[in-house]
This record gives structure tokens, C-alpha cells and sequence, in this order.
């Protein structure tokens, strides 16, 4: 077994890593400065996955609007065997954005089926959705080892942090590929493929590109589950940063652009106001409907897919897509 300085012992099979704040590149207040003071308004959409954005995720997932994970859920549920299959081995799973890896159970299941022992490596930057997600995994899976990650994934691939000994399985589900502009999308999975070996793979869950109005639905729920989510992320700058946003004074909109493929997420002044960030010492003033860009999520078709693969170093081996093709996994090996 690789050496787990860096690990802190939870249990004797859970081992987790916690990124300290002087470790990350920019921190939440230095992107809210740069971001709110920019030409164009902008907050990278991680800083959602606060413990409560991460709980309000979870609501967005069961929604019958948001059919993304259902749908790759059933792809999962069918395909995983073959999934793991695909590659010889014995294998260790690496997951970026595990969340609450319910979705993740198929993968290590199966696994389990196939070898006798699983080193599995979540990654997520929300602490406190890791830490639950991973001791309810190795109460339930007790050949189940883990070593995980609260850091970013960029962090983490770019140090010395994650070691494995077996062929990788890397995981990249939910669609969050999509999240990324594509150069950045493209600077992600070289930077995947550059931390693991030639033979080693990764699972990519990606949408696919579909309808307008069924897509903008997915992401503006009649509830108004999806619209507290992308709120909270003003919530979060009053509950860290010292923020004084009035949330009621923001409408949350999402818009399909179908010449980029990319469903854009904002939340819109509904007035004329000034709001102050006390840990950041400004003041940030807002022309009535000017907008914040907080997500953008783009949508794939087979031949983005290969090209997102083929300019990362990666070739697609194999997709699966649901009966309705609304939504593809993709098995892409390190060339």
C-alpha cells in the first residue's frame, strides 16, 4: 500500500486528506472580488457546494425536472458490470465530485464482484458531504478501503497527494464536464490524463444535446428548488464573507443557447442597488436587470465527446447511452 502521510485516519479503512485554505490558488474571497467586480459579473459555479448548497443539490436530483441523474442512474444500474469489465483487472476507482455517491454504489459493487479488495479515491470539495458519503460506504462495503480528498481536483492532480498502484478507473460524473468552458474542459482532462498511466480510463457522464424547452426546464424547476440553489451562493458571501445581499432582490433565470450548446445560469438584479462585502472591503453596485453568470452547462454530441477525448489524450473505447439517447457514459482511455 502506498504511504498515507498526508491521510489523516478516520476508521481503519477511511483515510481522508483536508486541503488547507492557504493551499488553494484563489480563494472563495479573492473569485468573489475579481468576479463581482468584473465588467461582466461572474461566480464560479463550484463555490455552489457549500454543506447546504450540497443538501439542496440533493433535492435537485430527486426533482422530476432534472432528469440527468435519474437518467444516468439507469445507465449505471444496467451498465456497470460491463463497465468495470471493460478494463483488466484488479482497478482502483478515482472519483472527481463524489457528492454523496449514490451513484457510485453500482461502480463499487460491481467492482467488489470482480476482485476481492477496492481502493476507491473520492474527491469533492465540500468536506462535509465527503466525510458522510464515505463512512456510510465503508460501513456498507467492508472490502472497501478509501483514501479521500477535500481539495480541489486541479490541487490534487497537480501534487503529489494521490497514489495508486492498480490500473484507474477515474470517474467524472453528473454531467459536471459540462460545467466547464470547453478549453477549460480540455485543460481538466489533460490534466487527468497526465496524473494517471496509458491503459488507465475514465467514466465520463456527459448530457446530451436535446430540446430547448426541456433542457431549460431541467434547470428552473416550478418549485423553485434549483433557483434557491443558485441563490445560495449569495447567501453563502453574506454567511462567510460579510455579504449583505437582499436574495429576494435577485431573480434566478436559465437560458439554452443552442449555437453554443450550453444551457446559462444567472441571477439577475430586479433593481438598482449597492451591496457590501465586508471581508473583502467593497461595495458592489448593481444596475437594475444586470446579471451574475453563476453556471454554465454545456451539452454534447458523440462527436464533442470524441473530440473533447482525442485533445486530452484520451480515445473513446465505448459509450452507453439511455434507450432515449438523452444522455451518455463514456469509457475514455489514456492513449
Amino acid at each position: 500500500m502506498p504511504e498515507r502521510d498526508h491521510l489523516t485516519p478516520i476508521s481503519d479503512r477511511f483515510h481522508l486528506y483536508r486541503a488547507p485554505e492557504r493551499t488553494r490558488t484563489a480563494s472563495f474571497a479573492d473569485d468573489v472580488r475579481i468576479g463581482l467586480t468584473a465588467a461582466r459579473k461572474v461566480l464560479p459555479p463550484k463555490y455552489f457546494y457549500d454543506e447546504l448548497g450540497s443538501a439542496l443539490f440533493e433535492a435537485i436530483c430527486v426533482l422530476p425536472e432534472y432528469y440527468l441523474t435519474r437518467v444516468e442512474m439507469q445507465i449505471l444500474e444496467r451498465d456497470a458490470a460491463e463497465m468495470i469489465a471493460a478494463l483488466d483487472g484488479p482497478i482502483e476507482l478515482v472519483e472527481f465530485g463524489s457528492g454523496s455517491a449514490r451513484k457510485t454504489r453500482t461502480l463499487i459493487a460491481a467492482a467488489l464482484e470482480a476482485q476481492a479488495r477496492l481502493d476507491y479515491h473520492p474527491i469533492d470539495i465540500s468536506p462535509a458531504a465527503l466525510v458522510d458519503s464515505t463512512a456510510s460506504l465503508v460501513a456498507e462495503y467492508d472490502r472497501l478501503h478509501v483514501s479521500a480528498y477535500a481539495s480541489d481536483y486541479f490541487d490534487v492532480l497537480d501534487s503529489e497527494l494521490l497514489r495508486t498502484s492498480q490500473r484507474v478507473l477515474a470517474l467524472f460524473l453528473g454531467s459536471n464536464i459540462g460545467n466547464y468552458a470547453p478549453t477549460q474542459a480540455r485543460e481538466l482532462l489533460r490534466a487527468m490524463s497526465a496524473a494517471f498511466k496509458p491503459g488507465d480510463a475514465l467514466l465520463l457522464g456527459a448530457d446530451l444535446k436535446k430540446d430547448a424547452a426541456e433542457l431549460e426546464l431541467a434547470y428552473n424547476d416550478p418549485t423553485g428548488v434549483t433557483a434557491s440553489f443558485n441563490k445560495n451562493v449569495l447567501a453563502r458571501i453574506n454567511r462567510d464573507l460579510g455579504g449583505h445581499f437582499d436574495l429576494d432582490a435577485f431573480a434566478h433565470v436559465s437560458r439554452y443557447d443552442a449555437a453554443r450548446g450550453s444551457v446559462d445560469s444567472y441571477l439577475v438584479a430586479q433593481r438598482g442597488c449597492s451591496v457590501r462585502i465586508d471581508a473583502i472591503d467593497t461595495t458592489v453596485r448593481f444596475a437594475a436587470a444586470e446579471t451574475i453568470h453563476t453556471e454554465s452547462s454545456h451539452k454534447f454530441d458523440a462527436s464533442d465527446i470524441s473530440a473533447l477525448g482525442t485533445e486530452s489524450g484520451f480515445r473513446v473505447a465505448r459509450i452507453w447511452t439511455d434507450d432515449a439517447k438523452r444522455y451518455a457514459v463514456s469509457l475514455l482511455v489514456i492513449a
